[in-house]
């Protein structure tokens, strides 16, 4: 479904993108959509190769594409390299979300009396905003959410409904936490003394950089001693647990429902896939990639794609390779034996 709450020009369009265009600069465009779904009024983009198909059948207004498809175009087109990215800058145009926030606190909100906000501050209703809080300008905090004591939030930053950031936690400018995800909640530890567990206090923060957002129920883990550390503009994706002391490098991204153990070090422009696990005390150097559901127990040293585990296959198919997979190593024993004796054999 595409929300259109405002009309603009294919001109604008293309002044936005700063890109020449063919066609009706006066044709109103009052939304985006898929090239399958587009009507005259909306533009659709191409992106992925999968979809040309759809493309010498569209209805749309104009099509964001690469310079490689221009000629297949049957409508007015926008040539960019990244055509991905003109459509991230066109979507904000077109973004239904609704903004109006009003500066200051709603009554039904809980401000200490020493927090400081900055101005154009806005807390909304039944939010929790604790002792020495600073909130920079802009700062939006949405409702049901709370500000733990002595944290700090930077200019511009937004917390949507029922985000929880607890004490002693720093938020660089412009980031966005989304519904129901939790900064600086207790890491994991525990201490057993053959019989039961001892909880180890935390006495770490969690500090994020600028740009970044979180996803909705993910959770950052505040360190145990030291801080557990997110760089800018990092992306997380929902349902992500990130345990104390992890370290994320600048620039990086992480898929859904991936789970990073303690003092694992991610470097920068790394991209995690949905359902990896990064196992503890782990180094991965910049420019790693690993696919969905890859499980990492060492470190890697190298920048490249990485994988693990095997995709899915016809369950009969799959128990015949569970099989052969327990026999692996009584395989490989008999497999050097053969070379042994085959290599003895020839002298």
């Amino acid at each position: 479904m595409t929300h259109a709450f405002h009309s603009l020009t294919l001109a604008d369009i293309a002044r936005h993108l700063d890109v020449p265009f063919d066609g009706n600069g006066r044709t109103p465009i009052r939304g985006l959509a898929t090239l399958r779904d587009a009507g005259p009024d909306q533009v659709a983009f191409l992106a992925n190769r999968a979809y040309l198909k759809d493309l010498a059948d569209t209805r749309a207004g104009a099509v964001v594409l690469h310079p490689d498809h221009g000629h297949e175009c049957p409508v007015p087109r926008l040539e960019l390299d990244n055509p991905y990215l003109g459509y991230a800058r066109l979507s904000g145009l077109f973004d239904p979300v609704p903004r109006r926030d009003q500066p200051g606190i709603h009554p039904a909100a809980v401000v200490a009396d020493d927090a400081r906000l900055g101005e154009g501050a806005c807390v909304a209703a039944n939010a929790v905003v604790e002792s020495g809080v600073v909130l920079g300008s802009g700062v939006v905090i949405g409702p049901g959410s709370v500000v733990g004591a002595d944290s700090v939030l930077g200019e511009g930053t937004r917390l949507h409904a029922n985000v929880t950031v607890c004490h002693g936690v720093v938020i660089g400018r412009r980031v966005i936490l989304q519904s129901g995800c939790v900064i600086g909640g207790d890491g994991f530890g525990f201490a057993h003394d053959g019989s039961g567990w001892h909880k180890i206090a935390q006495l770490g923060g969690v500090v994020l950089g600028d740009d970044v957002e979180v996803g909705s129920g993910s959770s950052i883990d505040r360190g145990a001693l030291g801080d557990t550390l997110i760089g800018d503009d990092v992306k997380i994706d929902s349902q992500v647990q990130i345990a104390h002391n992890v370290r994320i490098g600048d620039h990086s991204a992480l898929a859904g429902c991936v789970g990073i153990a303690g003092s694992t070090r991610v470097g920068r422009h790394c991209m995690l896939g949905g359902g990896v696990g990064l196992s503890g005390h782990l180094t991965l150097c910049d420019g790693v990639q690993v696919t969905g559901m890859s499980l990492v127990t060492n470190s890697i040293h190298a920048p490249g794609v990485y994988s693990s585990g095997t995709g899915a296959m016809e369950n009969h198919q799959w128990r015949k390779n569970a099989v052969r997979f327990k026999q692996l190593d009584d395989m490989a024993r008999r497999l050097t034996r053969l070379e042994k004796h085959r290599d003895g054999g020839s002298r």
